[in-house]
């Protein structure tokens, strides 16, 4: 490991930055969907209503919209065919509210057109959730065993790699969702130029989270492989 008196570098390197970037985007999305929460379209339309009409749009009958209570726990829930939209979203009329219901309206629409990635990551869900739970015990107990058991690390190593690659498949769903509730709102004209752009800017700051989540992921993968070849390293 690249360390001195244990002191981690690879940490510092590696997770750190992505640490900030994901503080960051955490920040900027909460403080865009804030201002612009505070924007009224034009059209007073609802949120709710706006997702509708995407649905409608692409001739899609058999998703409900809900409302889930919370804040920005808006989603797309597959299996029951439900779009859930949270306090701050579902009877708003903003900019941003409107922006983030049409969003999960596009990922309804990658479902019923059978777009690709979002199929992948669906398959991927139980893999996900089981890979996830396993990864950092085996690696955490692995590197404190003898390397007899390094085994155990790589192993860790394999499964933390299954659920890096589960965000690495999220991004194009999440950007293609973003462009199709764009595309939507302004051939609709359910928002109008500069309400347009206040919602690209909300969409743009929420896709900045995930890209955030992947990198940091990534990196601690990284960070996980050369700490396991470092240590393998130095026992030769």
């Amino acid at each position: 490991m690249y360390s001195i008196y244990y002191f981690d570098y690879t940490y510092f390197i590696l997770v750190i930055p992505a640490l900030l970037l994901s503080i960051y985007s955490q920040i900027k999305v909460q403080s865009t969907f804030k201002k612009y929460s505070q924007v009224r379209s034009s059209r007073n339309i609802t949120a709710s209503e706006a997702a509708q009409r995407v649905l409608s749009q692409n001739g899609i009958t058999d998703i409900k919209i809900e409302h889930v209570r919370g804040n920005l726990t808006d989603h797309f829930d597959p299996k029951n065919k439900v779009i859930r939209l949270s306090d701050s979203v579902y009877n708003s009329t903003s900019v941003a509210a409107v922006g983030v219901a049409c969003h999960e309206a596009g990922h309804a629409v990658q479902n019923a057109i059978g777009y690709m990635p979002i199929k992948i990551r669906s398959a991927m869900v139980p893999i996900t959730q089981f890979s996830s739970k396993l990864a950092f015990p085996l690696i955490f107990i692995g590197l404190l065993l003898p390397t007899n058991f390094d085994f155990m690390v790589y192993l860790g190593i394999i499964l933390f790699g299954v659920a890096v690659l589960f965000e690495v498949i999220t991004l194009p769903v999440e950007f293609d969702a973003s462009n199709r509730a764009i595309n939507a709102l302004e051939s609709s004209y359910i928002l109008y130029d500069q309400e347009l752009t206040g919602a690209k800017k909300v969409l743009r700051a929420a896709a900045l989270t995930y890209l955030a989540s992947m990198l940091a992921s990534l990196a601690s993968l990284i960070r996980f492989i050369v700490i396991a070849g470092n240590r393998r390293g130095n026992n030769r």
